[in-house]
């Protein structure tokens, strides 16, 4: 790139905005963020740190003011944000991709709309709405890491369900499901699409535990999973990565789970185990540049650091040294509570499967 370095703006500065950051400065993009806390992971890394919060219009103003593209890390930005960013400069993905992926209704109807298979799933506006036992609700909206949501076996779970209902809700159908899986891939503005190994997903208390790539899944399995997540991406007309969360039944069938239009923890594995990070293929895709080769070097696995390893104090950091082919990522938060992620940590290379056995055993021995 040749003249006035062009400017990435982030509308929030979590650790997506960290590593979207870094990723733009090593393609030679100044980068601005803006966030609630002087001490966000991203607003310690960026160019020009902007404190405010994203859901304040003249704060969002000046940050498209200062920058040439727009992003963001987190979809439930208000609806209002993005178009009055979107006024002033190209902000990507777009205003009308986040308002039906913001709604969990509408992002069902969606599904439905786009013949895309889900799970059976209604509307809740009352408690009385509830249709039959068991089912998981979920609020429409700002649930994630599984807050803002229940599963309710009878009427006698309907009580730890109160708070949640006094929300407008969903409700789904359990799913029994044989695994967890997430396709991972990045479209340009003109539809070029990259797609990274499809991976396996544990999850624990809703919060995503570990992922390991490639996923063991038939091949034919994985043809599907891709051709799903790249109709949701052609329909919505998204620009950016995507992650397209999905079940795995035990008949091989696929139902599609959430869509995440942004760079996913489920695809952390990526640093150092693909040719191209999930943060440089989003900047690559915003910001009209060509996308990168998603080709993995070898098998990976990632493993989710959680606040409450910081229970008894600092994790022995020196239980991880010697293992071949692990990375160490902490996210620079100076608070650790239980369920916060902090960090993470990946292995790439032959050791990876093993250690998607022993991911338990090393946050064991972090904790001392």
């Amino acid at each position: 790139m040749t003249g006035k370095p062009r400017t990435l703006g982030l509308l929030g500065g979590g650790q997506l905005g960290r590593f979207i950051a870094l990723a733009a400065r090593d393609l030679g993009w100044k980068t601005a963020a803006l966030d609630s806390s002087p001490s966000a992971p991203a607003l310690q890394v960026v160019d020009t740190p902007l404190v405010g919060t994203v859901d304040d219009v003249s704060a969002a103003r000046r940050l498209a003011a200062l920058s040439d593209v727009v992003t963001l890390e987190w979809e439930l930005i208000p609806v209002r944000i993005l178009e009055a960013v979107a006024e002033l400069r190209p902000l990507f993905p777009a205003p009308p991709v986040l308002a039906v992926i913001q709604d969990r209704l509408s992002q069902k109807r969606f599904l439905t709309k786009n013949g895309l298979p889900q799970t059976a799933y209604g509307e809740i506006n009352d408690p009385k709405d509830i249709p039959c036992h068991p089912i998981i609700i979920k609020q429409r909206r700002h649930g994630y890491d599984g807050k803002g949501q229940a599963r309710i076996d009878g009427p006698a779970d309907r009580a730890k369900a109160a708070e949640i209902l006094r929300q407008p809700c969903i409700w789904e159908s359990p799913v029994a499901f044989q695994k967890e899986i997430s396709v991972l891939f990045a479209r340009t503005h003109d539809g070029e699409t990259a797609v990274y190994p499809i991976a396996e997903n544990l999850h624990r208390g809703g919060i995503l535990h570990a992922t390991r790539a490639p996923a063991e899944i038939p091949p034919g399995t994985a043809r599907k999973a891709v051709e799903l997540a790249r109709a949701a991406a052609e329909a919505l007309g998204h620009v950016g990565v995507m992650a397209v969360e999905m079940f795995l039944l035990p008949d091989g069938a696929l139902l599609v789970n959430e869509i995440a239009p942004r760079v996913h923890n489920s695809g952390h594995y990526t640093l150092g185990a693909c040719a191209t990070s999930q943060f440089e293929q989003h900047v690559r895709a915003v910001c009209g540049l060509p996308l990168g080769p998603t080709d993995a070097k070898g098998p990976a696995v990632m493993v989710n650091l959680l606040g409450d390893l910081w229970a008894k104090g600092e994790p022995r950091w020196n239980t991880l040294d010697g293992v071949p082919g692990l990375t160490l990522h902490l996210y620079g938060k100076a608070e650790a509570r239980a369920g916060r992620k902090m960090g993470h940590y990946t292995v790439a290379g032959p050791t990876a499967a093993e250690e998607w056995r022993r991911a338990d055993e090393r946050l064991s021995a972090l904790r001392g």
